[in-house]
């Protein structure tokens, strides 16, 4: 089998990861803060180590303020719920995923906000960034991008949007899920208020776990409340970091195996996963626009304006077809939709959806070739 679906989750995942996960089940299996045993403290100390190696990975000033989540989607809740009021107004870009899109249109036909998506244009931060500008009004209380597409791949101006929400006085929530373990992202040297991370894909972590990282978690209310292992007389939820949105227990394997994940980026090096993705990608991309029936919608990814994947699809034929011809010849890609219509409403791919092939720091150019090898079968076939 070769999986080409490391958007959605990298698979396989390295072996410490595995190893992490199980040791902590074994080893470290107590409630992490909430007793005073040797085993709640070595779990704690675990958290800590996690709490710290994201703090350094995303530079944030302190590693309080790293919090646990569930992933990403929870952690984009927390901030879009946590922060808003009623009759304020959100700009956000026309690319975003259903985590961003759906607690949006929730609150918009409350009556609770209003909202503007922002147009992208690729490979033209200028135009994009002036799109942003132009959807904000007086009202606009909060920026929502996400830092790289998961159906096309685009990369935002992270650094440019944070820049225009400091000119304007508005905080900018970057939506990391694609880009986490693949580009550098410096939440302090940026200017982002709110970073939302998955730890299951290109940190190389188990699924249930994810982040919200911020500097600015004193101006977010809480939309959970509960157990902290902290001044548990009181029935006010703590205003400290991170307990203020860490209730209930942690997810303590997955925690361990973000650790983990994280440690296996950065041995490797950020730079090293990316340009070797970008190697495979572009090689696909290259062999591909010579098949025939087979449609590409963006340039080749250039590091500057793409993280490493493609979208594809054969003429007329609806993405699932092609995607379970691939699956029966043992080639695993992401077909449909992947949870983000506003992306394919930019691109008018709603009703067909699109194929997408995203490759991992463990994928080789010979499986390239055999997915290439059936792309031109199925073309010659189909």
């Amino acid at each position: 089998m070769i999986y080409f679906d490391n958007s959605a989750t990298t698979y396989p995942k390295p072996q410490t990861v595995t190893n992490a996960v199980m040791t902590a089940l074994r080893k470290y299996g107590a409630n992490p803060g909430r007793s005073g045993h040797t085993m709640s403290r070595e779990a704690g100390k675990m958290v800590e180590n996690c709490r710290n190696s994201a703090m350094n990975m995303f530079g944030v000033s302190s590693a309080d303020n790293v919090v646990f989540t569930l992933n990403c989607t929870l952690a984009i809740n927390m901030v879009i719920k946590g922060l808003l009021k009623r009759g304020d107004h959100v700009v956000t870009s026309c690319l975003e995923h259903n985590a961003v899109m759906r607690p949006l249109n929730k609150l918009e036909k409350e009556g609770f906000i209003t909202y503007a998506k922002a147009k992208v244009y690729p490979c033209d931060n200028e135009k994009t960034l002036d799109s942003f500008r132009k959807a904000i009004n007086a009202k606009t209380a909060l920026i929502i991008t996400t830092h790289a597409s998961n159906v096309w791949g685009i990369r935002m101006p992270i650094e440019r949007i944070a820049a225009l929400g400091k000119v304007y006085g508005i905080p900018v929530l970057v939506d990391g899920a694609q880009s986490a373990g693949l580009v550098p992202i410096d939440v302090s040297k940026y200017g982002i208020d709110y970073l939302c991370l998955a730890g299951h894909k290109g940190l190389y972590g188990p699924m249930g776990i994810g982040m919200l990282i911020t500097n600015k978690g004193k101006e977010l209310n809480t939309i959970i409340e509960g157990g902290t292992g902290t001044s548990s007389m009181v029935l006010c939820q703590p205003k400290e970091m991170p307990q203020k949105f860490e209730s209930g227990t942690p997810n303590l394997s997955g925690i361990c195996g973000l650790k983990a994940g994280m440690d296996f980026v950065n041995s490797i090096g950020m730079d090293n996963i990316f340009n070797h993705e970008n190697r495979i990608v572009n090689y696909l991309y290259e062999n591909m626009k010579k098949i025939k029936k087979l449609k590409l919608y963006m340039p080749c990814p250039t590091p500057e304006y793409f993280v490493p994947l493609i979208s594809f699809n054969f003429d007329d034929k609806v993405s699932d077809e092609v995607g379970r011809y691939l699956d029966a010849n043992g080639v695993e890609v992401r077909t449909g939709i992947h949870c983000a219509p506003s992306a394919h409403e930019f691109m008018g791919t709603q009703n067909q959806g699109v194929v997408r092939v995203s490759p991992s720091a463990f994928n080789t150019v010979q499986e390239a070739d055999k997915l290439l090898e059936l792309l031109r079968s199925y073309s010659k076939n189909s």
